[in-house]
């Protein structure tokens, strides 16, 4: 191989020089205008407002084949009731109660609560199920979670919205039949059969798939009942859907007040080959459009109970948290 001529190497190398000291008079200074920074005479948008509660850290989720956190342990179980009730159409409903460990032995405490709901073609007996195929296992991973001081004590409700959830949104003020049920008979059922602590600040809304929707379309047009909404692999299927609920949203959406209303970012998770994943992703770039404060969790696995358990382990350590009432 021949070797290059020293000339060459050195013509070679100031060429060099000169394209660098090009590029670099070429970038604008720092704080003036070019990427990066305003044009002349274009103030820079306010920054965004913190929350009003201290943002949370998000724990990690579970490994997906760990079952350690769902196992029954050694430590103080709570109970689960099924209560009856009637709601506005004068359907006789059950639903399924969680009630922690120390709820019977501190007769005077209230507690807060998590509405937690099911997919479709499931029932109220799912979240509580303990079954590895089809169930929730949400007295273990709550009475897990209490005994380690991961969880807030919490009431945890599973209702049967089977035949009242929908794809398709209402307009604020013309609730749907699930958002009816919620406000006329669930929520007054619960704050007069329990000690709950009746207020917003202590109301958090979740739920998988088509609960998913009951979230989104009972707890957005009632953050006045609700301050944390968690949804679990959920969004509008139909663009149809997810254009009307922005039609009828877009105004509260768009309000900096509505970041306000709640204590908790909204949290949307999915897994990486969930049949929900892009409709969730679409509801999730409509919030982000807003500027509504989120959580996004993209997790291994699919449309699973094996995510929807590790989803509810992660999000009920950061329900409730202490900070003052707003």
């Amino acid at each position: 191989m021949q070797s290059s001529h020293p000339l060459a190497s050195r013509a070679l190398a100031a060429g060099a020089a000169l394209i660098l000291s090009s590029l670099l008079a070429a970038q604008p200074p720092v704080g003036q205008p070019g990427a990066g920074a305003p044009p002349r005479g274009r103030a820079m948008p306010p920054a965004p407002k913190a929350g009003v509660c201290p943002l949370p850290i998000l724990p990690a989720l579970p490994a997906y084949g760990d079952q350690a956190f769902l196992t029954k342990a050694d430590v103080p179980h709570g109970k689960i009731e099924q209560p009856i009730y009637k709601n506005y159409a004068s359907e006789d409903k059950r639903m399924h109660v969680y009630l922690p460990p120390d709820y019977e032995r501190n007769s005077i405490a209230r507690y807060p609560v998590l509405y937690l709901n099911h997919g479709g073609g499931d029932d109220d007996s799912k979240w509580s199920a303990e079954d590895p195929c089809s169930g929730g296992y949400a007295g273990n991973i709550l009475d897990n979670l209490i005994a380690a001081g991961k969880a807030k004590p919490m009431i945890v409700v599973m209702p049967n919205t089977r035949n009242c959830a929908t794809f398709d949104p209402s307009p604020i003020g013309t609730d749907d039949r699930c958002s009816q049920e919620y406000v006329k008979d669930i929520i007054p059922y619960i704050d007069s059969h329990y000690r709950t602590r009746a207020t917003r600040e202590y109301r958090a809304l979740a739920g998988l798939s088509m609960g998913g929707m009951v979230v989104i379309h009972t707890g957005f047009p009632h953050l006045d009942t609700f301050s944390e909404l968690y949804i679990y692999s959920s969004g509008h299927i139909a663009e149809a859907g997810l254009k009307k609920f922005d039609e009828y949203y877009s105004e509260m959406l768009k309000d900096p007040a509505t970041n306000d209303k709640f204590r908790v970012p909204l949290y949307m998770a999915a897994g990486e080959t969930d049949i929900a994943l892009k409709n969730s992703q679409k509801d999730l770039a409509l919030f982000d459009q807003y500027g509504l404060r989120n959580f996004w969790v993209l997790s291994t696995g699919g449309h699973e109970w094996a995510n929807w358990r590790r989803y509810l382990y992660q999000t009920a350590q950061i329900m409730f948290p202490d900070c003052p009432a707003k």
